[in-house]
């Protein structure tokens, strides 16, 4: 059974930063695709970054370019986060889609499995 694990959130001052990481495992993941998420308080859960696990291709929402970056190390996928702000305060997800069926990543609809978030808090 294919498990997601996410840690590394926290309570930052606005312009820290912290590093999310989503260990996967329960599978083989060579042909996956992991999207992070986030939900604030009373919104909509929106795209922040997908990594394609072999990392040739990453993407960023427009609101998550030049602040943070995705990696992978070994089955653990992580994203640091620089610069953040009270906006960038909600839970974060993990979610892994595999294999990728389609070449939209935005969407949390296309993607298989969840984990169970873990709490961003910027205080400013």
């Amino acid at each position: 059974q294919v498990q997601l694990d996410e840690s590394g959130g926290g309570l930052v001052q606005a312009g820290g930063s912290l590093r999310l990481s989503c260990e996967a495992s329960g599978g083989t993941f060579y042909t996956s695709r992991v999207g992070w998420f986030r939900q604030a308080p009373g919104k909509e859960r929106e795209f922040v970054a997908a990594i394609n696990w072999n990392l040739i291709r990453i993407y960023y929402a427009d609101s998550a370019k030049g602040r943070f970056t995705g990696s992978r190390v070994a089955n653990t996928v992580y994203l640091q986060m620089n610069s953040l702000s009270s906006e960038d305060t909600a839970v974060y997800y993990c979610a892994l889609d595999t294999p990728p069926v389609s070449p939209i990543y935005t969407s949390a609809s296309e993607y298989d499995y969840w984990g169970r978030g873990t709490q961003v808090t910027v205080s400013s």
